[in-house]
Protein backbone atom coordinates (compact mmCIF):
# COMPACT_ATOMS: atom_id res chain seq x y z
CA UNK A 1 0.00 0.00 0.00
CA UNK A 2 2.97 2.19 0.85
CA UNK A 3 4.30 1.84 -2.88
CA UNK A 4 0.73 3.04 -4.45
CA UNK A 5 0.93 5.86 -2.16
CA UNK A 6 4.56 7.49 -3.54
CA UNK A 7 3.36 6.47 -7.16
CA UNK A 8 0.52 8.40 -6.44
CA UNK A 9 2.67 11.38 -4.53
CA UNK A 10 5.35 11.61 -7.46
CA UNK A 11 2.42 11.45 -10.31
CA UNK A 12 0.93 13.98 -9.14
CA UNK A 13 4.13 16.31 -8.66
CA UNK A 14 5.00 15.32 -11.87
CA UNK A 15 1.81 16.23 -13.48
CA UNK A 16 2.25 19.71 -11.24
CA UNK A 17 5.61 20.54 -13.13
CA UNK A 18 4.43 19.44 -16.03
CA UNK A 19 1.93 22.12 -15.83
CA UNK A 20 4.39 25.18 -14.73
CA UNK A 21 6.29 24.42 -17.20
CA UNK A 22 3.93 24.32 -19.94
CA UNK A 23 2.39 27.95 -18.55
CA UNK A 24 6.23 29.17 -18.82
CA UNK A 25 6.39 28.10 -22.21
CA UNK A 26 2.97 29.60 -23.21
CA UNK A 27 3.40 32.76 -21.65
CA UNK A 28 7.15 33.49 -23.25
CA UNK A 29 5.60 32.60 -26.51
CA UNK A 30 2.30 34.54 -26.50
CA UNK A 31 4.01 38.23 -27.12
CA UNK A 32 4.69 38.17 -30.78
CA UNK A 33 6.58 41.82 -30.74
CA UNK A 34 4.42 43.25 -33.70
CA UNK A 35 4.52 46.80 -31.90
CA UNK A 36 7.67 47.47 -31.24
CA UNK A 37 9.68 50.45 -32.18
CA UNK A 38 12.87 48.81 -32.30
CA UNK A 39 13.98 45.62 -31.01
CA UNK A 40 13.63 45.99 -27.50
CA UNK A 41 11.60 49.34 -27.25
CA UNK A 42 8.27 47.50 -27.16
CA UNK A 43 6.05 49.78 -24.66
CA UNK A 44 2.95 51.92 -25.56
CA UNK A 45 0.20 53.70 -24.10
CA UNK A 46 -2.62 52.77 -22.70
CA UNK A 47 -5.27 54.00 -24.76
CA UNK A 48 -6.23 57.42 -23.88
CA UNK A 49 -2.43 58.56 -22.74
CA UNK A 50 -1.35 61.64 -24.03
CA UNK A 51 1.54 61.82 -26.95
CA UNK A 52 2.72 64.93 -24.78
CA UNK A 53 2.67 64.64 -21.11
CA UNK A 54 3.49 68.58 -20.26
CA UNK A 55 -0.06 70.25 -20.51
CA UNK A 56 -2.49 67.02 -19.77
CA UNK A 57 -4.48 66.11 -16.76
CA UNK A 58 -1.21 63.22 -16.43
CA UNK A 59 1.38 66.63 -16.12
CA UNK A 60 2.93 66.20 -12.02
CA UNK A 61 3.45 69.63 -12.34
CA UNK A 62 6.41 70.03 -10.21
CA UNK A 63 7.35 73.29 -7.77
CA UNK A 64 10.43 74.42 -8.04
CA UNK A 65 11.09 74.77 -4.54
CA UNK A 66 10.08 71.22 -4.13
CA UNK A 67 12.53 70.35 -6.97
CA UNK A 68 15.50 72.49 -5.37
CA UNK A 69 15.15 70.79 -1.63
CA UNK A 70 17.52 68.26 -1.86
CA UNK A 71 20.20 70.42 -4.19
CA UNK A 72 19.93 73.25 -1.12
CA UNK A 73 20.09 70.29 1.48
CA UNK A 74 23.25 69.18 0.06
CA UNK A 75 24.96 72.78 -0.55
CA UNK A 76 24.41 73.20 3.27
CA UNK A 77 25.99 69.91 4.00
CA UNK A 78 29.05 70.91 2.17
CA UNK A 79 29.21 73.98 3.94
CA UNK A 80 29.05 72.18 7.20
CA UNK A 81 31.77 69.55 6.13
CA UNK A 82 33.80 72.39 5.10
CA UNK A 83 33.93 73.77 8.52
CA UNK A 84 34.52 70.78 10.50
CA UNK A 85 37.71 69.58 7.75
CA UNK A 86 38.88 73.58 8.27
CA UNK A 87 38.46 73.19 12.11
CA UNK A 88 40.13 69.87 12.30
CA UNK A 89 43.24 71.05 9.88
CA UNK A 90 43.71 73.79 12.29
CA UNK A 91 43.66 71.97 15.87
CA UNK A 92 43.81 68.38 14.97
CA UNK A 93 40.38 68.09 16.71
CA UNK A 94 37.41 66.63 14.95
CA UNK A 95 34.02 68.30 16.05
CA UNK A 96 30.90 67.07 14.63
CA UNK A 97 28.41 69.95 15.03
CA UNK A 98 29.26 72.50 13.43
CA UNK A 99 27.22 74.73 16.71
CA UNK A 100 29.99 73.66 19.00
CA UNK A 101 32.89 74.51 17.08
CA UNK A 102 34.84 78.01 18.16
CA UNK A 103 34.46 80.99 16.29
CA UNK A 104 37.64 82.17 17.12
Amino acid sequence: MRMIDRTVKFTCLLAGAGVFALGLVVSAAAYDGTNCKAPGNCWEAKPGYPEKVAGSKYDPKHDPKELNKQSQSIKEMEERNAQRVAYFQKTGQFIYDVKKIPTN
